[in-house]
């Protein structure tokens, strides 16, 4: 076996998940990464820990079919599939070997009707210990358009690093945005948006939960977001391609919106329900050995020239106490390139510049 992968089982076991004995572990993934899911065996068993393993990651051909012939009107919570839910202590899902367009060409308004039904399961497994990571196979090294070598590296550069001092790095941009009030993004001539993060927290995303990690996120005040903002780099949901998605916000909320590419997908997005027109989250990636831009969110939103920000669900962490949270059955990331003739204002002083931290080497007032 492959020793990085090794490395990979070890991090999730130890650092993302802290797997302790008698821990009931579900790990659902793709068939392609019986590696990783052997080598997360061998932790548990280390520690005493249960593992079971499920498939679910591997069903989208299955849930095609499922949705392609099922009527919306009989969907409903799986009581079986919670019932495992509320067993497990931990949750590890490992992306592998999916088509990530399997799904496209099930009808929006049945994927949507599907995953309201089933949003608390969702809610069950995020109470619990989570982590959601990446397997390299062929099909994300296609995806990505490397060769599947070139794409292993790649994902074990970005996974198997020093958490510790990652953190470090990071925990200098938190500090920044947990002392301001206005965040400014700039970006081109399409992108210039203002929120307000007061008394909302920034998290420090060291792989606890995605790994690879490497952001830190906060959540805007719900009705606070000003201005309008291009998220110009694609992004895959329900199995489409959206592209050029542009979005105009007053008090908060989406009043204009377009994309150049499945704009239906993304109007049936912010269709979903009332918290679906406003940010539920604003992320600064900061993971420096993710340096490609590869169709694979758990990766592209951390890179060290992006911003992201997702419509939608806001995470309980980052909403302070006197702050209303917002509340959504989606959570959907869109990307913003700040490599170049861009910049990151907190409380009107600039804190990147086209991609660079001021407390980077490089960094140009």
């Amino acid at each position: 076996m492959d020793p990085r992968v090794r490395k990979h089982a070890q991090i999730i076991a130890t650092h993302s998940a802290g797997i302790e004995a008698g821990d009931n572990v579900v790990v659902d993934a793709h068939g392609t990464a019986g590696d990783l899911v052997t080598a997360l065996f061998e932790q548990c068993a280390d520690v005493g820990a249960n593992p079971l393993s499920i498939n679910q990651r591997m069903g989208d051909r299955f849930r095609r079919a499922y949705l392609r012939n099922a009527d919306p009107e009989d969907f409903e919570l799986p009581s079986h599939e919670m019932a495992l839910f509320e067993e497990m202590d931990v949750y590890v899902a490992i992306r592998s070997g999916a088509n990530v367009t399997q799904t496209s060409d099930v009808d929006s308004d049945v994927q949507m009707a599907y995953d309201k039904a089933r949003r608390p399961l969702l809610e069950e497994r995020l109470g619990k210990t989570w982590v959601l990571t990446q397997y390299p196979t062929d099909s994300f090294a296609q995806l990505a358009e490397m060769s599947t070598e070139a794409y292993e590296g790649f994902v074990w550069d970005a996974v198997n690093k020093d958490w510790e001092a990652q953190g470090e790095f990071q925990q200098q941009m938190v500090d920044i945005l947990n002392d301001g009030d206005e965040v400014r993004i700039v970006s081109g001539e399409e992108t210039d948006l203002t929120m307000s993060v007061a008394g909302n927290s920034t998290l420090n995303d060291t792989a606890e939960r995605n790994l690879p990690g490497g952001e830190v996120f906060t959540a805007p005040v719900k009705d606070s977001v000003e201005g309008e903002v291009l998220f110009d780099k694609p992004l895959y949901h329900q199995g489409r391609e959206i592209t050029g998605v542009h979005l105009v916000f007053e008090d908060g909320k989406v009043v204009e919106h377009s994309a150049e590419k499945n704009e239906d997908v993304l109007t049936g997005v912010l269709d979903t329900d009332d918290g679906a027109r406003y940010l539920g989250e604003l992320g600064i990636g900061m993971n420096r050995d993710i340096t490609e831009f590869t169709y694979n969110m758990l990766f592209d939103e951390k890179m060290g020239d992006t911003v992201h920000m997702a419509v939608g669900r806001a995470y309980d962490a980052t909403v302070g106490d006197d702050n209303e949270q917002n509340d959504s059955a989606v959570h959907v990331d869109m990307i913003v390139d700040m490599s170049e003739d861009s910049r990151i204002e907190v409380d009107g002083e600039v804190v990147q510049r086209d991609g660079t931290f001021k407390f980077e080497d490089g960094f140009e007032e």
